[in-house]
């Protein structure tokens, strides 16, 4: 059950300066003829999104900024970053910052495991905001538009991650970078810092007859302040090298991700150098 477009315009309006929630609404999107783009995504929802998150953003995780000059303006882009924290808080700041930096604003599409769309209640909203359900012609179809896709290429492993592997890449999956050379997107890195602090897990358990992968065992019930940091390293244009056929050279895909994770990777160990602290 989806909040109504008007409720939502409402609360969004109360939650965001009357400045910034008409720069958001006025976003430009792939309209299908009903108001909501072909996955459910709305403007009034981005707005609201990034109202409800807002407080969380500015004063409970600081969140820092950094390069978000990177991000092209317009064409097919996927941001790829790595993944932590026990809860997905991680992807709620990255796309919160990407809706506050980029001028004109462009809307991150997080594509999600599959278990994601089962959620009660919150994957209504999760759609109106943007983020689609992780299939492959999903994701060809919002490249094919030109769309900014926001993937975390080590999945539910790095959320899930033990403590003592912190800011260490789990498996590098590499759909990310077969999408790239086939639609000719460019690749931003993302290296974000703190995530892993946040709620440290202690163990994790199968439980899939819940719906759900994994169920991690967190030390604290709930996120603690850390002080989050984004970087965004330079675009990678994959065009430049790799046709489009080479989406079907494996060799050709195992070495572009594996160039996008050692930019991530890079990312991470410059922004733990010159943090001040978890919670500075």
């Amino acid at each position: 059950m989806s909040i109504p477009v008007p409720v939502a315009k409402r609360l969004a309006r109360k939650l965001l300066p009357e400045e910034v929630y008409e720069r958001l609404t006025s976003v430009q999107f792939n309209d299908a003829g009903h108001g909501y783009d072909p996955f459910g995504m709305h403007p009034v929802f981005v707005a609201l999104g990034a109202g409800l998150v807002r407080p969380w953003y500015e004063d409970y995780f600081r969140v820092k900024s950094y390069g978000a000059d990177n991000i092209p303006s317009e064409g097919p882009t996927i941001l790829a970053g790595n993944h932590s924290g026990t809860l997905p808080v991680d992807g709620a700041m990255l796309w919160t910052d990407v809706v506050r930096q980029t001028n004109p604003v462009r809307v991150p599409r997080p594509i999600a495991d599959h278990f994601v769309a089962n959620l009660p209640y919150v994957s209504p909203l999760f759609a109106r905001g943007g983020v689609v359900g992780g299939s492959r012609g999903n994701v060809r179809r919002l490249l094919d538009n030109g769309e900014l896709l926001m993937i975390f290429p080590e999945g539910v492993p790095g959320i899930t991650k033990p403590f003592k592997d912190r800011y260490k890449l789990q498996e590098w999956r590499v759909g990310h970078a077969e999408l790239a050379i086939r639609h000719q997107a460019k690749v931003v890195p993302v290296g974000i810092v703190g995530g892993e602090e946040q709620m440290p897990n202690l163990h994790t358990f199968a439980v899939k007859w819940l719906g759900m992968p994994v169920l991690p065992i967190p030390a604290t019930p709930f996120p603690l302040p850390v002080r989050y940091h984004i970087h965004y390293g330079e675009p990678i244009d994959f065009g430049e090298r790799y046709a489009p056929s080479d989406c079907h050279d494996p060799a050709a895909v195992a070495e572009a991700a594996a160039e996008v994770g050692t930019a991530v990777q890079a990312l991470l160990d410059v922004g733990l150098s010159i943090r001040d602290g978890v919670f500075a």
